[in-house]
């Protein structure tokens, strides 16, 4: 399982106690795996433009973790694109 945090989210020692709790009930229940990728947008453009200050960067990349800064530009926009979470309004009739 992956999942994706901003990293404003877990901020507060009650943040890291939930995120705790997550992973122990997601265990418990017979989970296997989990990956957490804790990167904001910020940080990945700031990565782009200055790849060298960002070397030790992971993020998932279709199916697998690999170093952001050796990716070609296209792929880093897709996983910019995909750390992007976005509130979508709808209308209840």
């Amino acid at each position: 399982m992956n999942m994706k945090f901003h990293p404003s989210v877990l901020q507060s020692d009650e943040d890291l106690r939930k995120l705790s709790a997550l992973i122990k009930t997601y265990l418990g229940h017979g989970g296997k795996h989990v990956q957490f990728n804790v990167v904001s947008r910020e940080v990945l453009l700031k990565a782009q433009q200055n790849p060298a200050q960002y070397r030790d960067l992971v993020v998932r990349v279709a199916g697998y973790s690999a170093y952001f800064t050796p990716r070609n530009h296209a792929i880093q926009d897709e996983v910019i694109a995909r750390t992007e979470l976005t509130r979508i309004s709808r209308e209840v009739s």
